[in-house]
């Protein structure tokens, strides 16, 4: 199973063969809950099946559906389930993606990968991760303005102090025991004995600096979202002395995070997030307001599409949750007509500009309804 990322996306977008299977569902972390998983997952390969077999022939589907019934077999996939699951397949290609957010059923076959539910959950603008580190181990979680999640880290991040340094662990006996119990709030040091004290301080610095590199290339760096420290003080500052980490918030959460409940972190975590997510929010506001006086900014969804087929657009600002019944129907002049969608979750005007922009190199923001500098559903700032 794959962390959903940008680059991810990207890889999808990128595609130019038909046909492409995509599907979504929810899914449950937890038995016996998550025995219905597979059954509404062999029913949304039966609508595809369906799809598939008013244009291909029957041997021609039974191998595009190949991988989606040995998914189905899998149970290291559906024991280890998070709360959202996406499946992409097209010959040459069969992606399954695990995510921190229930999907909506959906089960598509087109002449595109449909990446719409996933654009807009890392386009917005709310996500960050918590680093809850002790000198013992670490675990991560991923939140927003609604929830606080523990993510499930990949083989080669390292948990526990053990794992990082391994066989270059000074002293295994005493390092782990050294910074006091599980739920203190200061740290006892050893004193004497050989400088044991200055051993305990190296593994530490060491652990800390592997642990700061492999969450920036396994985590900050693909999605981009601000990473906050929950530690004890001299652990804060030591983490910051040794990371090089740009996403690191300066302001961490000076707790043992081992004490306290994920919700009371959570709570936490936000205190510190709000101020710069709104900062954040009215900083690309403003810049927008700037661009449209300038000439170089318009919220005018026909003006929007012509500069998005012209790969002209830098930034596209799009109100959470809207919908806009409308296509963009030549993807050389940017022909716009409005028209009844048969699946608005599927395609919508915003989807098609949200997949242009990207596929251009620009960025899109999923912006919540009180904060959209326009009535349009969309804004955007242009490249020139």
């Amino acid at each position: 199973m794959e962390l959903l990322t940008k680059e991810l996306i990207q890889e999808l977008l990128a595609i130019d063969q038909e046909p492409c299977l995509s599907l979504y569902m929810p899914t449950h972390r937890k038995h016996p809950e998550n025995l219905q998983d597979v059954i509404l997952f062999k029913n949304l390969v039966r609508q595809m099946k369906e799809s598939l077999l008013q244009k291909y022939s029957s041997g021609d589907v039974k191998l595009h559906l190949e991988p989606f019934e040995a998914l189905a077999e899998d149970d290291s996939i559906w024991n280890h389930t998070f709360d959202g699951l996406a499946v992409f397949s097209t010959t040459g290609l069969f992606k399954v993606v695990g995510a921190h957010k229930s999907f909506d059923e959906l089960a598509l076959v087109a002449d595109s990968f449909h990446t719409k539910p996933l654009r807009q959950y890392l386009q917005s603008l709310d996500h960050f991760h918590v680093l809850g580190l002790t000198l013992r181990d670490i675990r991560l979680f991923e939140g927003n303005r609604h929830s606080l999640i523990e993510v499930k880290l990949t083989a080669d991040t390292p948990k526990t102090i053990i794992e990082a340094l391994g066989d270059e662990l000074t002293d295994k006996h005493s390092t782990v025991a050294s910074y006091g119990g599980s739920g203190g709030e200061s740290s006892a040091m050893h004193h004497g004995q050989g400088g044991r004290k200055d051993e305990t301080e190296k593994d530490a610095e060491r652990f800390f600096r592997v642990v700061a590199s492999s969450i920036y290339e396994h985590y900050s760096k693909p999605s981009g979202w601000p990473l906050i420290l929950a530690a004890l003080t001299e652990h804060q500052s030591l983490f910051q002395k040794v990371n090089k980490n740009p996403l690191l918030m300066p302001n961490g959460i000076t707790i043992n995070p081992t004490s306290v409940s994920v919700e009371k972190l959570a709570s936490m975590a936000w205190e510190i997030m709000e101020p710069e997510y709104h900062l954040k929010l009215d900083k690309v506001v403003a810049i927008f307001e700037q661009a449209r006086a300038n000439g170089k900014g318009s919220d005018d969804y026909k003006e929007i599409a012509v500069a998005a087929v012209e790969g002209r657009v830098e930034t596209l600002l799009v109100e959470a949750d809207r919908i806009i019944p409308v296509r963009i129907t030549n993807l050389v002049t940017g022909n716009t007509q409005k028209k009844d969608l048969i699946n608005p979750k599927v395609d919508d005007l915003l989807d098609d500009m949200g997949e242009l922009v990207m596929k251009m190199g620009g960025q899109v923001m999923v912006l919540p309804t009180a904060k959209m500098p326009s009535e349009t559903g969309l804004a955007a700032i242009f490249r020139y």
